[in-house]
């Protein structure tokens, strides 16, 4: 059974920082693209950035550039999100999704069809 379980959240000023972690059990870690999404209340969901299988490529959104960044330690099959310089507009529940390899094989990492599993989500809320 594959449980994608994050954490990390919760309420931050802006300019503050939070990292979220996915830890990820039940699949073979390194066959997956990781990936984090969010949604705001009354948006869709929108992919935030994602991280290659081999941990040596990623996107952004760009309203997060320079500000998130996405890790991951294949040892403890987890991926981390680090939000720094954080506004208003990042309030939005946090999900981090995996797409197999051979799903994500030539597909954008923004195409959220792509990826196989979805946790459960993790509230992110920041105050002006």
């Amino acid at each position: 059974q594959v449980q994608l379980v994050e954490s990390g959240g919760g309420l931050v000023q802006a300019g503050g920082s939070l990292r979220l972690s996915c830890a990820a059990s039940g699949l073979t870690f390194s066959n997956y693209n990781m990936g984090w999404f969010r949604q705001a209340p009354g948006k869709e969901r929108e992919f935030v950035t994602g991280i290659k299988w081999t941990g040596s490529s990623t996107v952004y959104l760009d309203s997060v550039k320079g500000r998130f960044t996405i890790s991951s330690d294949s040892a403890k099959s987890t991926v981390y999100l680090q939000m720094n310089s954080l506004k208003p507009e990042d309030t939005a529940v946090y999900y981090c999704a995996a797409a197999h390899i051979f799903t994500a094989s030539g597909q954008p990492m923004d195409n959220p069809r792509i990826y196989n599993y979805w946790g459960q989500g993790t509230q992110v809320t920041v105050s002006s």
